[in-house]
This record gives C-alpha cells, sequence and structure tokens, in this order.
C-alpha cells in the first residue's frame, strides 16, 4: 500500500511538472547567495524612474556673458544658444564634463514645440518630450527637463566664510565680497549673499552689506553701491544694488508693486512685466495642492514683551492694517524624510511674505525656519519619517553619500540653517534703458545699445547647507 502511493504522488509531480512547463512556465527566480547561503526568490527590481526637474523657457535673448560668435560646445557661433550653453548658464557651479555627460547619455531632453504638442499628447497626461543633442540651437519658449543628478552639486569641506566685517574692511574681507559678484555693468551689481550675512546694519552691527559695499564694491566710482530690496539675514541668493542715483531709482519702481509699468517707453514697461525672482525652499511636509497662488494679506503684531513684532496672516476683519501678499508656489517633487522641496516666486514684496506664507497659509514651515515654524520643528523631529514612493508603494531610501558631512546646518542636523535661497532672477536691462529714456528723440541710438538684451537673468548656487541637503533628498530615484 505504501508503495503504491510513492508510486501515484510521483507520477503525479510528473505530470504536473511536465503540465507546468508547457502550459504557464513558472516565475523566474534568481538564487543569491548570502554568508554562504543559497536563497531562492525574484529578480532584482530595475532602477527606478528618473526624477525630472526643468529649466525655465528659454528667453530668447544673449546670455549675460557669453560672446556671440565663441567656437566649440560652449560657444553661441552666430549668435545662436545652443541647449549646452544655456544648461551650463543655469548650473553655472557645475563642472562642464558632468553636463556633457548627460547629453552624452541622452538625459537630456525637451519638450515639443508647436502643433505637435496636440498630437502627441499621450493618455495619461505625461508631457510629450524628445531627446536633444548638445548643439541644438535654442527657440523661443523652450523647456529643458534633464534628471535631478545634474544639480548635485559639489561641496566643500568648510564653511561659506563670511568676514568678519566693519567699517574698514581689510584686503581678505574685500576680495572675499568680491567673489560674490555675479554680474556688474555701470549701472547694477548682483550679488550672490551668504546665509548669515546681514544685509542692513544698524548700531550694533558692523558687518552690513551696505556698510560692507562702499569699501568694498565701487569698483572706481565715488561713491559705494546702494541697497534696492532686501533679504534677510539667514536668507542667501540674488542681491541687487544700484551704482547710481538714476539706476537706483529705477530699480526701486521695477521693485516695487507697480513695477515702473507708467513709463512711455513700451519696451520698458514690457521687461517691467517680465520682471521675476524665483526662490528655492525645503519645507517641512508636502502643500496638498502641487501648485498654485496664494493671496493672503498680512499685518504686523507686537508680542507680549512690547518690543519684538512678528508678521501674521490678517484676520480680515478691516480692523488692522494689512498689505496685500501674493506669492505662486510649485513643488518640485515628492515628500522624503517628512520635506519636500517648493518652488516660490513673490508677486508682491512683503517682510517675511515667503515665510509666513509657507508657514501659515500652506501649513509647511520652511527648514531652520524656527520663528514661525517652531512647533512643527519640534514635532517633525520628534514623529518617524516613513514616506511612500507613489509608484511602487515601497518606502523611500534616504541617499547618504559618503564624505557629506550632515552637520553643516543641512536638513539631518541636529539644528538645520534655514533653507530658503533666491536661485534666479530676471531684470530689466537698467544701463540700456537709462540710455534709451534720456536720449533725445532727433538723436539715434548707438548700434551697440540697440543690440543689447532688453531683459537679463541671473542665477546663484546654493550655499553649502542646501547643497548637503538637496543631494540627500533629491536624487533618490537617480
Amino acid at each position: 500500500m505504501w508503495k503504491a502511493k510513492t508510486c501515484f504522488r510521483q507520477i503525479y509531480l510528473t505530470v504536473l511538472i511536465r503540465r507546468y512547463s508547457r502550459v504557464a512556465p513558472p516565475p523566474s527566480s534568481v538564487i543569491r547567495v548570502t554568508n554562504n547561503v543559497a536563497h531562492l526568490g525574484p529578480p532584482k527590481q530595475g532602477p527606478l524612474p528618473r526624477q525630472l526637474i526643468s529649466l525655465p523657457p528659454f528667453p530668447g535673448h544673449p546670455l549675460p556673458g557669453k560672446n556671440a560668435g565663441a567656437d566649440g560646445d560652449d560657444g553661441d557661433s552666430g549668435g545662436h544658444v545652443t541647449a549646452i550653453s544655456w544648461v551650463k548658464y543655469y548650473f553655472e557651479e557645475i563642472y562642464d564634463k558632468a553636463i556633457q555627460t548627460h547629453f552624452t547619455k541622452g538625459l537630456v531632453q525637451m519638450e515639443f514645440r508647436g502643433r505637435r504638442d496636440a498630437s502627441r499628447e499621450k493618455e495619461d497626461g505625461a508631457i510629450p518630450m524628445r531627446k536633444i543633442k548638445h548643439n541644438e540651437v535654442m527657440q523661443i519658449g523652450d523647456k529643458i527637463w534633464l534628471p535631478v543628478s545634474i544639480a548635485e552639486m559639489r561641496i566643500s569641506k568648510r564653511y561659506d566664510t563670511i568676514p568678519s566685517g566693519t567699517l574698514y574692511p581689510n584686503a581678505d574681507e574685500i576680495a572675499y565680497l568680491q567673489r560674490l559678484v555675479r554680474f556688474k555693468d555701470s549701472a547694477i551689481i548682483v550679488l550672490n549673499k551668504p546665509p548669515k550675512l546681514p544685509v542692513k546694519g544698524n548700531v550694533p552691527i558692523h558687518n552690513s552689506m551696505d556698510a560692507l559695499a562702499a569699501a568694498a564694491l565701487s569698483f572706481g566710482n565715488d561713491e559705494g553701491p546702494r541697497l534696492v530690496h532686501r533679504l534677510d539675514r539667514e536668507t542667501s541668493g540674488l542681491l541687487v544694488m544700484g551704482r547710481t542715483k538714476e539706476s537706483i531709482d529705477y530699480l526701486h519702481s521695477v521693485f516695487s508693486d507697480y513695477k515702473g509699468r507708467n513709463s512711455s517707453c513700451k519696451a520698458w514697461n514690457k521687461a517691467c512685466e517680465a520682471m521675476y525672482q524665483q526662490y528655492w525652499a525645503l519645507v517641512i511636509g508636502s502643500p496638498k495642492e502641487k501648485e498654485g497662488l496664494i493671496s493672503a494679506p498680512l499685518s504686523k503684531v507686537l508680542l507680549d514683551d512690547g518690543k519684538t513684532d512678528r508678521v501674521v496672516l490678517a484676520q480680515g476683519s478691516g480692523f488692522e492694517a494689512s498689505q496685500d501678499a501674493i506669492t505662486e508656489y510649485k513643488v518640485l517633487g515628492p515628500k522624503i524624510n517628512g520635506c519636500s522641496w517648493v518652488e516660490l516666486r513673490p508677486i508682491t514684496s512683503r517682510k517675511h511674505q515667503l515665510r509666513v506664507h509657507c508657514a501659515e497659509a500652506l501649513g509647511t514651515p520652511i527648514v531652520g525656519d524656527y520663528k514661525y515654524g517652531w512647533f512643527v520643528h519640534k514635532r517633525w523631529k520628534q514623529m518617524p519619517q516613513v514616506d511612500i514612493e507613489p509608484t511602487t508603494g515601497k518606502p523611500y531610501k534616504l541617499r547618504r553619500p559618503e564624505g557629506l558631512d550632515v552637520q553643516k546646518g543641512s536638513v539631518l542636523s541636529k539644528v538645520p540653517l534655514l533653507h530658503l535661497h533666491c536661485r534666479e532672477m530676471v531684470l530689466p536691462n537698467i544701463a540700456k534703458f537709462l540710455h534709451v529714456m534720456n536720449q533725445q528723440e532727433t538723436e539715434p541710438l548707438h548700434t551697440g545699445i540697440i543690440d543689447k538684451p532688453d531683459l537679463l537673468r541671473f542665477v546663484a548656487s546654493m550655499p553649502s547647507h542646501m547643497k548637503i541637503s538637496w543631494n540627500l533628498m533629491s536624487s533618490y530615484l537617480v
């Protein structure tokens, strides 16, 4: 009886195996050996899809600092701007070899333009794109997409050095401030301000930007440049200063809410309408809507100590003084480690506008903003950070590249610094319009002045602590 059962079982298994192999082969499996023990399991999953970042639409005018007619891959022969030249300008701090590698591997794509967009629109709503080469000529409105890995910037081992700063800076401090200059002409100076450097000084502060600029940034003028707008002490990024009284007046009108549109010069009015500032910020949590417009008036209140004031959202009762405040925002990626990157574009210029809108209007305060997000910071540090990848449903793994000192104020340090950076700015070409406005109607403009662009675009690299956070949290899918 026992032999009969054994024989029947062998026949059944043989038939099952043959039937299985002929009709539906078993799922593929891989044998892995760990510590001399073999394990049978499913095949190793392939790489997750790349997270992409988009550059702004190509403006169509020459790039500042680029010489028309230069030869080579980085040149813009015949006045044309190539794709690699536009990417190198936008990511100036990245090595040229790294940018070229992305083009060589076919990782750089461009949105289809013109009528081809509608015919190639995908069913899932994805943007139709095509791979491009480094020497493709850019046209107005072209939008390039590329992996966030291209923005993984080299990080210095030391903090961004801040000069001790006095009313009479020494040679080293002057050289340091001059290295911050991103652009300079007869009308304006544009700097990449580091964090912790105050912009406007008072009695106890002597190392502010306006105090040091007179000695370090005059560049041969009788007087140093003057501030036309401000950044918070802990905020980094692009800062514009006027070099002459006329340019300062024009810049004040540009940075006002009216943006200097009352001129009789149509080109000036159009350039002022195109002017914008764009910030990158790392916020705790993620806004419910991926992009939108925040229109929330702000008012200033005095705290119980009678000395400290704070900006809050206006209650709308009509009994308090308030100012209109409008901000455009866009989420750059999913939430990782409880945080997400957000792009902010202020339409109005109010004190602490971006910080209050992020903390109170969106409910996602900026990392390192303890003035407007202290209680959220406290809960964020206490709760476990588990975020799920939307396509696979699996938890993210936070990257920890070797050699990164995460205690340099990054998102993983015990006390992170403020993660708010003025990344990009587009301004009217003040030097050109000064000639245009002052020129007599009967006198023709000089050819060199006419050829100058109406708009200037500037991009500033992030400070070290934000670079570390970007490297930790942005290229998880690459």
